[in-house]
């Protein structure tokens, strides 16, 4: 028993000891910062400026040095060519490498390519996505420290691999930074960025991408408080080129401005401010957010329509609605003044008639109440009837129409007639 206690006691430490010392000493060599970048430059310079050669070294250097580690460092050097200090200066004691996207061709063709080798790396390295965005964003914040060429051309890159979903819309963030946004930086940045990023796709595949990370109504905050205007924006990046991107933004501003109309229009009818109040504040936001009376009377009628919990039985809920427009009409009277703003209301009656099943038989009583209110008038309803009216619930609608339709064309006596024709 004690030849056999005594067997196997030195096997123990012997064998867990020699595995711990093999363990640190590679650890030790292969958690070295200096050596890593070393092997980096020295594979990148001797693969030379063919960016296929680059992809397939990186590509084969993963498999033996610590991508996962020294994501940062790997990064680095591929834009700057070694790795940066604080502020974006490369350290003078470093090595360094001129096959970098800061020392390539500034032109759209050369940053394509180089967003090539980036897509394989990450591809084949799936958990360097994370590294690489973390590194965009410290370089936007480095941006100060690059030459105007340098910024140029990460602009360029940036946009690309946005384009093709390599990075997402979030790092731009950085770009709002109060310094860079001060110094004209971001917004001279976003140009460059914006241009590459919609010559890959287009605004409307930018916006998507703005829009899923809630950056799609942030974009005047590129330019300092006193400078976020739509007319700033449009002005500045329309003489840039980037007209779509100034039609995107006022786009935007406007649908913005009128979703605050109809909140503020509904907390208003909601404590029964008067008419002349409501009309007065409207008139003012339509001047001010350039919102067209069109655009104002569909407002209007959402607004109107959603104050009111409507009753599920179809013969009672016609009646409750005369009652509930006969209040409002006034008011949908002062913002029909063009014939194309009243065949706009006919239209969003129709359709409202038709998405709410319990109205389909009210459409003609509605339109005309609103005749009889001076809301509506003779021409825009004809034109609706005839060729205007929306393909959707049209048999149901039309057929209700035809008596009053005829009516019109015949009347000449106007209220005396329609006063019949009611009754």
């Amino acid at each position: 028993r004690v030849s056999f206690m005594n067997n196997q006691k030195p096997q123990k430490p012997t064998l867990s000891g020699q595995r711990f010392k093999t363990r640190k000493r590679d650890e030790k060599e292969r958690f070295d910062p200096t050596q890593f970048q070393d092997c980096i430059i020295q594979g990148l310079t001797e693969t030379g400026t063919d960016l296929e050669a680059v992809a397939k070294f990186l590509d084969a250097s993963g498999a033996k040095l610590d991508y996962r580690r020294y994501a940062e460092t790997l990064f680095d050097i591929l834009v700057a060519g070694g790795m940066l200090a604080p502020g974006g200066t490369l350290a003078d004691d470093m090595t360094r490498t001129n096959v970098c996207v800061f020392a390539a061709q500034e032109d759209l063709e050369t940053m394509q390519a180089f967003a090539q080798v980036f897509n394989k790396l990450i591809r084949r390295y799936k958990y360097l996505e994370k590294g690489f965005e973390d590194e965009v964003k410290k370089l936007l914040l480095f941006l100060k420290g690059f030459s105007e060429s340098e910024r140029n051309k990460l602009a360029m890159l940036t946009g690309i691999l946005l384009a093709n979903g390599t990075l997402n819309a979030s790092i731009l963030n950085s770009l709002y930074n109060e310094n860079l946004v001060k110094e004209g930086v971001s917004a001279a940045f976003a140009v460059k960025l914006f241009k590459s990023w919609i010559n890959e796709k287009d605004i409307n595949a930018v916006a998507v991408s703005l829009r899923k990370v809630n950056m799609d109504n942030r974009l005047m905050e590129l330019f300092p408080a006193n400078k976020q205007s739509v007319e700033h924006f449009s002005k500045y990046f329309t003489e840039a080129g980037l007209k779509e991107l100034s039609e995107y933004v006022r786009n935007q501003q406007s649908i913005g401005a009128r979703k605050e109309l109809q909140k503020e229009l509904q907390e208003q009818m909601s404590r029964g401010d008067p008419f002349k109040d409501i009309i007065l504040y409207v008139k003012e936001e339509m001047k001010k957010n350039n919102i067209s009376e069109q655009t104002v009377v569909t407002i209007i009628w959402s607004s109107v329509m959603s104050t009111v919990e409507w009753n599920k039985k179809e013969e009672l809920v016609a009646e409750q609605a005369i009652k509930h427009l006969k209040q409002y009409s006034p008011l949908l009277a002062a913002f029909t003044t063009q014939g194309q703003s009243e065949l706009t209301l006919l239209l969003k009656i129709q359709e409202y008639c038709y998405d709410n099943i319990h109205f389909m038989k009210a459409f003609q009583k509605i339109v005309v109440l609103f005749y009889k209110a001076e809301v509506l008038s003779e021409e825009p309803i004809l034109k609706w009837y005839k060729d205007a009216h929306l393909a959707i619930g049209e048999s149901v609608f039309l057929e209700q129409m035809k008596k009053f339709v005829e009516w019109l064309k015949n009347a000449e006596e106007g209220n005396q007639q329609l006063s019949s024709y009611v009754a």
